[in-house]
């Protein structure tokens, strides 16, 4: 197995977040997408990502799967890139990184599903209630111009596609902080790359 970076993707799907990364880092990898069906269930697909969902990315024998996991990888396996604060700093890019792979998600999903969790029982669920997550994300974005700090980071990454994506289909509640703090990273070239080469790939739209 060689050391080549491969990256096990499909346009439609989070995947987007992990191409985006890339962009930023900047270093030579390998697309192979996977189709949704046999293909993501497939023998060979599975001895990569037991879940069989994409993203993944293989670097040797190493693979990381999950998206928030990927982008904190990547940051640590090139470090020159200055994608991840100095180890001492840490405290906020990994807050907010957790932050949106467990309450935000949780919550935008429950949303979507028109999952309404009962007062009496938020302190069962991770997020609580939607309104103080929007809160809470609100807050995150609006205290300085990255969600880590005055740099950018891979926190930005994966905090900003989630942004970017719920203005996009109305999942997170349309506030100037929330658009303010994605026009920010959308401007970037690593952004306007990633979303091109997805786009160039992508099933073309019905209608």
């Amino acid at each position: 197995m060689t050391d080549d970076l491969i990256f096990y993707t499909n346009p439609m799907s989070r995947g987007r977040i992990v191409r985006w990364m890339l962009e930023e880092v900047g270093v030579p990898y390998r697309t192979e997408i996977i189709e949704y069906g046999p293909a993501m269930k497939s023998p060979d697909y599975l001895a990569i990502n037991p879940m069989g969902k994409v993203p993944a990315i293989r670097r040797g024998d190493t693979v990381v799967t999950e998206c928030a996991a990927i982008c904190a990888w990547l940051a640590d396996a090139y470090p020159d890139t200055g994608l991840a604060p100095a180890q001492a700093d840490r405290a906020a890019y990994y807050r907010w990184l957790f932050f949106a792979a467990g309450p935000l998600e949780a919550a935008v999903t429950s949303r979507a599903l028109e999952v309404e969790v009962p007062v009496e029982r938020e302190r069962m669920v991770g997020y609580g209630n939607f309104g103080a997550v929007m809160d809470t994300l609100e807050h995150a974005v609006s205290a300085s111009d990255y969600i880590a700090g005055p740099e950018f980071s891979a926190a930005d990454v994966y905090v900003g596609s989630h942004v970017g994506w719920g203005l996009a289909f109305g999942t997170i509640e349309q506030r100037p902080a929330f658009e303010t703090y994605f026009a920010r990273l959308s401007k970037r070239e690593a952004y306007r790359c990633a979303l091109a080469m997805d786009e160039a790939v992508a099933p073309p739209q019905a209608g």
